[in-house]
């Protein structure tokens, strides 16, 4: 469906669709397809499961695999409707306009600068993961000085033209890509016993069985597990400056969601298989584990290497859609004009330094937490990823209850009718509910709720003096 064929507001009194993705003009659409699911893949895969999959498996053992399964299928209701969506509106702006088309000026801003403020402290908790990784070659290397390096590089990268970052986010995440790929054939050969000496299947209902903690364990891995394909939104902000963003960016996002599934379940069923689960910390990576326990020592130098590059890889993608939120919220008014300009190479270079923000928490943040300024900052940024989410099937809703009244044809991905969005609603409201008997998690309501209510006040403070900013009303066809 063409945005012309939506002649005014889809919200009523409001600037339609064509004249809200308009504003954002002026990037370059020069992202191949190839580029585009590598920015998606480089954005999931850092943290989360090189890091961040040592809380779940804590949280549930082995059948940590149950619980990133669970994740998958929530996440493949959000790319269903995210798909659709960005294929009907190419925009930077993604969700956040999709929002304030469909449902609400409110809901477009809100979950925005949510999403955006969490963009920035995502950045700050790659960047510290980057810091403990180095930790395993350089041990008495204080962490401000990797964080400050890593920031530096991240900045630069993002401050050039669109088209060799992604250049430079492709062959990062092609690092990891292959190195994944081998990962699992050589564990599945360690677990089988082709060609090393047989781990076999021991550790999968050894020390406490296959669920240690129950199925509350497996429910609460939910949550790491779906952290771990926060992400994948990313690619619905590149439809922005997509070659051809109606055809790329759907596909983009199935490739992507492909991927992310394959190497998180296969990966953490190694993982689990090779170690025991009691042995896995939150201090290395999981994955250097693995080598370490089989005896490889090269092979856990060059797993260590890549995660780096992971880290570092999801730290430029999620700085560059941070930077894109707060491009669109300039372009809309909601933020200072200034970080709505773009450079000569069609970057939004004032966006970027701004939205660089986690970094800097991070570099001070680092001397004084320690170690727990890693779970500190992913519990911090689930709300606003879970807030995005849950609006993004909201709109989805209401995206194909307005295409069905006025007989608008448009790309139908997911399955007919509203059950799917409505599934994963539901998933995604009871992972938020659940963050708050998750340790390090509770931060995740404590912040989120006073945050959307602080900012909806101002929002509608900010609309009162200002009355040329769009109100909700009736959806017109043209």
């Amino acid at each position: 469906m063409s945005e012309t064929q939506i002649g005014n507001s889809t919200t009523g009194d409001g600037p339609g669709p064509t004249t809200i993705v308009a504003r954002e003009e002026g990037l370059h659409r020069n992202l191949t397809p190839a580029q585009l699911a590598m920015i998606g893949i480089g954005s999931t895969i850092g943290t989360g499961l090189f890091l961040g999959s040592a809380i779940s498996v804590k949280l549930a053992g082995p059948a940590v695999i149950l619980s990133f399964v669970g994740g998958a299928c929530i996440a493949l209701t959000m790319m269903w409707a995210l798909a659709e969506m960005a294929a009907a509106h190419p925009a930077a702006g993604s969700f956040g306009l999709y929002a304030e088309m469909y449902l609400h000026p409110w809901a477009g801003f809100a979950v925005r600068l949510t999403y955006w403020f969490c963009m920035m402290v995502v950045v700050g908790s790659e960047v510290v993961a980057a810091a403990i990784y180095c930790k395993f070659w350089f041990p008495g290397t204080p962490p401000w000085i990797w964080i400050g390096l890593f920031s530096l590089v991240i900045l630069y990268v993002n401050a050039t033209s669109v088209g060799n970052l992604g250049t430079f986010e492709y062959w990062l995440s092609m690092i990891k890509v292959v190195t994944i790929v081998a990962f699992l054939i050589l564990g599945t050969a360690l677990l089988t016993g082709v060609g090393f000496p047989r781990v076999c299947f021991a550790n999968f209902t050894a020390h406490g069985g296959f669920l240690p903690n129950g199925w509350k364990g497996v429910a609460l891995g939910v949550i790491l597990g779906l952290f771990s394909f926060f992400g994948i939104e990313v690619v619905g902000s590149t439809a922005g400056e997509a070659a051809d963003p109606r055809i790329a960016v759907p596909k983009a996002l199935r490739r992507t969601l492909f991927v992310l599934v394959v190497f998180y379940v296969a990966g953490l069923a190694l993982v689990v298989g090779i170690v025991p689960w009691t042995q896995i910390g939150l201090v290395e990576s999981p994955f250097v584990r693995v080598f370490q326990t089989v005896g490889i020592p090269a092979a856990s130098h060059v797993m260590n290497f890549v995660v780096l590059t992971a880290a570092l890889s999801s730290a430029v993608a999620n700085l560059y859609f941070g930077a894109r939120l707060a491009f669109s919220l300039a372009r809309g008014g909601y933020l200072p004009a200034i970080l709505g300009r773009l450079s000569r190479k069609g970057m939004p270079v004032v966006a970027v330094l701004t939205s660089a923000g986690g970094m800097a928490a991070a570099l001070v943040l680092s001397e004084r937490f320690k170690d727990s300024l890693f779970v500190f900052m992913v519990g911090l940024s689930t709300f606003g990823a879970l807030f995005a989410w849950l609006v993004t099937l909201l709109t989805h809703l209401a995206f194909r209850r307005f295409h069905k009244k006025h007989a608008n044809p448009y790309l139908r991905l997911g399955p007919a009718g509203p059950w799917a969005s409505l599934v994963g609603l539901a998933g995604v409201l009871a992972v938020l509910i659940s963050t708050w008997w998750v340790p390090g998690f509770r931060i995740t309501l404590l912040a989120g709720i006073p945050w959307l209510a602080f900012i909806t006040v101002c929002y509608f403070v900010w609309r009162k003096a200002r009355p040329s900013l769009p109100v909700r009303g009736e959806a017109q066809d043209g």
